[in-house]
């Protein structure tokens, strides 16, 4: 493989991780309500699983309620139940055929928790971010035994590597710190 195209590869891997990094952040609670936060629950829809956005409207009533519409009247108790027995920790309340989402506060205690949970998806995504470094420098070193680069070019590319890696752990860093900073604002 060309060194060029290691080199476009690893920039693309990297940012593919810290978009999934940014997907996991919108799954913890911070205690507002946000309707990304109903994404991961998915109801019996036919006897197909789907996603509660594939089946009814999900949208913010204000900013500690979601309000899901079911796009069919029978799906009401459905979501509510789906809502319920999701390890999200949440008690939907039916009016007619709209369904209420209160976000409950969060405790202290519970907010610390969630800081360690953010740091410890922090930490996965920069050692995913390591490994993407390491298959590219050994992709580096079978280009120069393959007598593809020089050892110059290897030691260039080295250096470019580790900088594009340094940059995708420091944005890693600022989400983890934005991350608990919002976790953290009562």
């Amino acid at each position: 493989m060309p060194i060029a195209e290691i080199k476009n590869t690893i920039e693309v891997k990297m940012d593919q991780s810290i978009a999934a990094f940014k997907h996991n952040l919108t799954k913890i609670r911070t205690g507002r309500a946000n309707p990304a936060l109903l994404d991961s629950v998915h109801v019996d829809y036919y006897g197909s699983m789907l996603p509660i956005s594939q089946v009814a409207n999900v949208s913010l009533l204000d900013a500690r309620t979601i309000s899901v519409q079911p796009w069919e009247k029978g799906m009401g108790a459905k979501i509510e139940k789906a809502i319920r027995d999701s390890d999200l920790g949440l008690n939907p309340s039916s009016m007619g055929d709209l369904i209420r989402v209160p976000m409950p506060a969060m405790s202290e205690e519970r907010r610390k928790e969630l800081t360690k949970v953010v740091r410890n998806e922090g930490e996965t995504a920069k050692i995913a971010v390591r490994n993407l470094r390491r298959d590219a420098n050994e992709a580096v070193k079978k280009a120069v035994k393959d007598k593809l680069a020089s050892e110059d070019d290897q030691k260039r590319t080295e250096a470019e590597i580790q900088k594009v890696t340094d940059r995708h752990i420091i944005a890693i860093d600022q989400l983890v710190a934005a991350k608990e900073l919002d976790l953290m604002a009562v």
